[in-house]
This record gives C-alpha cells, sequence and structure tokens, in this order.
C-alpha cells in the first residue's frame, strides 16, 4: 500500500514530562507505562524482546551511550525528548553517541516531534556549531531506520579513541567529526522525512550505504569549517526531494560514488526540487558551494532552486568521464536549476582562491570545475538580474550570505506569479528511484512525484 509523503512542519519543541528510561515489562505503578531501568545501556532492558517502545510524551535523560543491538528495534513515539548530557563519557568527556545496530523507528507527528537535543539552558547560538554530542549512528547491521517528524539538533561531536563509532572502525578518532545521521549498511533501507536537521558540526546527513528517501526536511547551519546537508558515498541509491537547505558550510548536495569498487556499486542519486539558500560562503578553500558531484557518482539533479549560494553546480575532473575512481558520469544530468542573488556583498572574501563576494559573481565565476555539459538549461543570476524567486516571506538582498541561523518566520513558498513556477523539467526527464516506494516497518514510503518547477515549494 503505497504512502505519500506528508509536508514538512516546522514543528516547535516537545513539551517536558516526566523523565523515564522504558523497560521491556511496564510498570503498573507507572502512569507513563514504562518501567525504570537505572543504566540505559543494562542489556536486561533487552532481555525477553525483540522491540523496546518509548512511550509518547516521554523525556529521557541520556548520559552516556545508547544502542540499539543488532536484530532488535527501538520505537520512539510522538513527543520523546531525548536530552544528551554535554559532558560526554568518562574522564575524557567523549561525545555520546546514539548507535544503531538494529532498527530505529522515531514516530514522531506533526504536532508532537520526536527531539534529540540537550539541555534547553544550552541550546544557544553560542553553541549552535560546536558539536556538543555525537549524532546517531547507524551500522551495518542497521537493517532499517525511519526518522519521521523529528528534530536532530547541536551534533557534531569529534571522534576520539573511546568513540563507538571508532572502536568499529566506522570513523577515524582525530580525523572525522559526527554527522546528525551517519548509515554504513549497503542493504539498509532508510527513509527520513518531515524532520529537522540543524546546528552541528558536521553533515546534516552522511550515507555510505542504504536505499534511502530523503523527503520534506529542513536543514539549517550544518557545518562548522567544513561539511554538507547531504553528503552521498558509493554504496547508496537515493531519492533527495523536497528538501529545504539553509546555510550548509560548504554544500547543500554532495553526490560522490567515493568508496565504490567490491560490494559497493555506484552510487545512484535523484536530487530534485529541493530549496538551498546561502551554500559554501562559510568554507574556506572554496570546495563547492551548492551541489558539488564527483567521483563518477550517477546523479540527476533537476528543478533545484538555488539561492544567494557562491558557485553553481560543480563537476571536478569532468574532463575524465566514466572512470570509476574519478570524474564524471556522462550519463548523469544537471541541468534545469535556478540560480537566484541577492544584491548583498559577503563579509568574508577569500581573495587569495576566487575572491567571489557575490552569489550573481561565482554564478557567472571561470571556474575550472564549471562543466559545459551541464546546467545548459537553467535560469542563472546576473549582476543585473537576480531572478527574484518572489518568496512569500524571506529579504533575499537583506539577509547575510554568512547567516546560518534559521528565523522561523521564514516561509520559502512563492507568491503567484513567480518566475521558478516555469520553466522547470517535466517528470520525463528522470524517475525517481522509489517511485513505486520503501518499506520500512511494514509500510511503503514513495518518494516525491517530480514537480514542474523550482525548488521545494510552490505558490503559497
Amino acid at each position: 500500500m503505497g504512502t505519500a509523503l506528508v509536508s514538512l512542519s516546522f514543528a516547535a519543541a516537545c513539551s517536558d514530562d516526566d523523565d523515564v528510561t522504558p523497560n521491556p515489562t511496564p510498570n503498573p505503578d507507572d502512569e507513563q507505562g514504562g518501567g525504570t531501568v537505572s543504566d540505559l545501556t543494562d542489556p536486561a532492558q533487552w532481555e525477553g524482546t525483540n522491540t523496546l517502545t518509548w512511550p509518547a510524551g516521554s523525556t529521557i535523560n541520556l548520559d552516556t551511550h545508547y544502542t540499539v543491538p543488532e536484530g532488535k528495534s527501538l520505537v520512539i513515539e510522538p513527543g520523546v525528548q531525548i536530552i544528551v548530557n554535554t559532558a560526554g563519557v568518562g574522564a575524557n568527556g567523549t561525545p555520546i553517541e546514539f548507535t544503531v545496530n538494529g532498527n530505529l523507528y522515531c514516530e514522531g507527528t506533526e504536532s508532537a516531534p520526536v527531539r534529540f537535543t540537550i539541555p534547553e539552558s544550552e541550546r544557544t547560538e553560542a553553541n549552535a556549531l560546536k558539536g556538543m554530542w555525537g549524532g546517531i549512528m547507524a551500522n551495518e547491521t542497521c537493517a532499517e531506520m525511519l526518522i519521521d517528524h523529528t528534530i536532530i539538533e547541536y551534533t557534531g561531536g569529534q571522534v576520539v579513541e573511546d568513540s563507538p563509532a571508532a572502536q568499529v572502525g566506522a570513523y577515524t578518532a582525530g580525523d572525522d567529526a559526527y554527522p546528525q545521521i551517519t548509515t554504513n549498511n549497503i542493504n539498509g533501507k532508510y527513509v527520513i522525512t518531515n524532520s529537522i536537521l540543524r546546528y552541528g558540526w558536521s553533515d546534516g546527513i552522511y550515507l555510505m550505504g542504504g536505499q534511502a528517501i530523503i523527503a520534506h526536511n529542513l536543514f539549517a547551519g550544518n557545518g562548522y569549517d567544513g561539511a554538507e546537508a547531504v553528503n552521498v558515498k558509493a554504496g547508496c541509491v537515493v531519492d533527495v526531494a523536497g528538501n529545504v537547505m539553509y546555510s550548509p558550510n560548504t554544500n547543500g548536495l554532495k553526490l560522490s560514488s567515493s568508496g565504490q569498487g567490491g560490494n559497493r556499486g555506484q552510487a545512484l542519486i535523484n536530487a530534485y526540487n529541493n530549496t538551498i539558500v546561502n551554500a559554501g560562503w562559510r568554507r574556506d578553500g572554496e570546495k563547492g558551494g551548492c551541489i558539488y558531484v564527483e567521483k563518477n557518482a550517477k546523479v540527476n539533479v533537476f528543478n533545484n532552486l538555488m539561492v544567494n549560494c557562491k558557485f553553481r553546480a560543480k563537476t571536478p575532473s569532468y574532463t575524465i568521464p566514466n572512470n570509476p575512481d574519478e570524474g564524471y558520469d556522462d550519463s548523469s544530468v544537471i541541468d534545469y536549476n535556478y540560480y537566484a542573488s541577492g544584491s548583498q556583498q559577503c563579509e568574508v572574501v577569500w581573495e587569495e582562491e576566487s575572491g567571489v563576494a557575490y552569489a550573481w559573481e561565482g554564478y557567472n565565476f571561470a571556474d575550472e570545475d564549471y562543466n559545459p555539459a551541464v546546467d545548459t538549461h537553467s535560469v542563472v543570476a546576473t549582476e543585473d538580474d537576480g531572478k527574484d524567486p518572489m518568496f512569500a516571506s524571506y529579504d533575499l538582498s537583506g539577509v547575510s550570505l554568512m547567516n546560518y541561523i534559521y528565523d522561523d518566520s521564514w516561509d520559502f513558498h512563492v507568491q503567484a506569479g513567480s518566475p521558478v513556477l516555469e520553466g522547470a523539467a517535466t517528470a520525463d526527464l528522470a524517475t525517481p528511484h522509489f517511485a513505486a516506494g520503501l518499506t520500512v516497518n511494514g509500510q511503503t514510503y514513495t518518494s516525491p512525484a517530480v514537480e514542474a518547477r523550482f525548488g521545494a515549494y510552490g505558490a503559497e
């Protein structure tokens, strides 16, 4: 039974309820229906059951690493708050990791989202990019994961020798920081939808394997000195559609087939009807600044709306086509995109690099990674014509290009008569990989249909 994905909700924080650490055997004296286990890592909570449920409205204080065991499932019901202790674990203060070796089902709703966060007093702008905890790590044995109407924030802790991800070899101590979500099972199935992934040192989503639908999400403030909203590697088949990506440090979309070989096949990605705003300005070295397709990923990237991004779509080494280790898969399509620009100048200009100071300037820069076969039908702003999308509520020329704090009053729907409503590709250009659905926990989720407009939203 096919189920269409619903619209994204920028829901507020959940209400605070009594602390609960669920137990498979309910305590009749507990009004919430969950018992109490003093240690969240105590294996006793999984004895005699394959599925645990954290009941609706609960608050879980996470003071140490938590693991969903292989072959078992954790269901998190609407309104649950997981409050992560930023002091970390042990004398070294190792950032707390939420490890998924089994299955995870976050079943939030529009009015009661699930929330992975830190103590309320620490949810400040100063902490937005500090990396206060480790994020969700779905390892090679994670078969399924649903992240629906879920807020994940303040992640990006540094991976150290004591980090669970370092101990299993997924990340390297001293070199890596945790994304908000990582996947690493090429046979896994993942649906991430209607959610908010904001404020982290590293990527919003880092896919090293699996089939995935990433749709109708808001990404904001992803990456401190690098990183992207969505970063895809070899071993993945992905549809990325209907998302808003605000101020990723480097790119909204980094689509790569890095790691291809053996049982990790070529990365296959459709990315369409996304809105990417303010990408690339906070990154020194200027690696991308919008969409970056590399290392022979096979992609269809179209009908996306780029707003005040630093550069157009880049395809490095495009003169080495169809090389599994480098270059550009020349069966890919990157076209029918819309590049809009305000008139504001960036406060930080990397003179030793491009010297680009305006979005329109970057779009028209003679960049060595601009492939002449890319964006031949796309709409590109110039200094004299910024191609204003006519947003319902967003000051195209008034918001700093370096800003990464999302304002809930913004509305990226467009007004009637907006130029983004015309000239986009039709559904004939590419069929979503999961148009017929991807089944997770017995429910079939379908990728959004291709809309013949640019961006995540149509007219208000």
